[in-house]
């Protein structure tokens, strides 16, 4: 019997959203396991899959016809063998990360703009801080580079600019503006707009394209008083060019909620570095998400059902 296998483990989703899912296909089996044996087991009946099924099970699945990925990032998926010549189609759940991921990223600009940091270490230490003039700054009047403009990125460049701050963007290919940014530029105009920057936001997905993009020549063109924020992956960035440039000036600090290897490993010298701010890849978290997410299953499964066109389907090669 064709399967319906979605890698969670009981009680992520409801007795009432697991009702709607064999409503949607009641000839279908629905297996529901976090476990990779009881996996295996299935594993050559499954038609369709979602959520936590890891990579390698997915490549090796004979029947398998659509997959769709719990989060935005299919990076994790791509990178298996064969997984971009199998034949079935990636959808992401793409769409549902605008309010939390944009709330993050101000937290971390407005964490830098006021002294937060400075102003928590002397809380531990039980030290009255009074801030100088010369140690913080207002948003309003910023320029924020937003490199990345999917839902998220234009989420953000709305809040932003409602806040007084000017918004360019960078995306594959130049654009039309979309509301709260100034100008949207293709990647090849990266190297213009960096110096002009006081913030540079990575909202990218990781793709070929787009590892590394972030490298000693990127970080030398920012400003000395600009921030580079990172919540997208951490191999966009050159980690070792990064801790260089926050070690000798060439940026004034760093927002970081993904790194190369996580979890961030103790050893990393961006733990001890006053002028960065580490957060353990949470900024697409919310109370919210497990409904949110749900809901694009849910209507990509009745639209797989009835044959119509599917939502967020990835192109396998692009990488989004």
């Amino acid at each position: 019997m064709s399967t319906i296998l979605i890698g969670f483990k009981p009680g992520v989703l409801t007795d009432a959203q697991l009702g709607q899912v064999r409503e949607a296909a009641p000839d279908m089996r629905l297996v529901v396991t976090p476990d990779r044996d009881e996996m295996a087991a299935v594993l050559g009946d499954v038609e369709i899959a979602a959520a936590l099924v890891p990579g390698a099970r997915l490549v090796a699945a004979p029947r398998l016809r659509w997959f769709h990925a719990w989060g935005a990032g299919v990076d994790w998926v791509l990178r298996q063998p064969g997984a971009i010549k199998h034949d079935f189609v990636l959808t992401s759940t793409s769409g549902i990360h605008a309010i939390q991921m944009t709330e993050h990223m101000l937290a971390l600009l407005l964490a830098f703009a006021r002294g937060l940091p400075d102003a928590m270490r002397a809380q531990a230490a039980r030290t009255w801080r009074h801030m100088e003039n010369a140690e913080v700054f207002e948003l309003a009047g910023k320029t924020l580079l937003l490199i990345g403009l999917g839902a998220i990125g234009q989420h953000t460049a709305q809040v932003a600019a409602a806040l007084g701050m000017r918004v360019l963007g960078v995306r594959r290919t130049a654009s039309e503006p979309f509301p709260g940014i100034e100008h949207v530029a293709g990647i090849e105009s990266l190297h213009d707009l960096l110096p002009e920057a006081d913030f540079v936001v990575l909202m990218t997905p990781l793709t070929p394209a787009t590892r590394g993009l972030i490298g000693e020549r990127e970080l030398r063109l920012m400003k000395r008083d600009a921030y580079l924020v990172n919540v997208a992956r951490g191999s966009v960035v050159d980690e070792a060019a990064l801790v260089n440039a926050l070690r000798a000036g060439w940026i004034a600090g760093a927002g970081l909620d993904v790194f190369e290897h996580e979890p961030l490993p103790p050893d990393s010298p961006l733990w001890a570095m006053t002028n960065v701010i580490i957060t353990g890849h949470y900024a697409g978290v919310t109370p919210a998400y497990d409904v949110r997410a749900f809901e694009v299953f849910l209507d990509n499964l009745r639209r797989y059902r009835a044959g119509q066109p599917l939502r967020n389907v990835v192109d396998k090669r692009l990488g989004y």
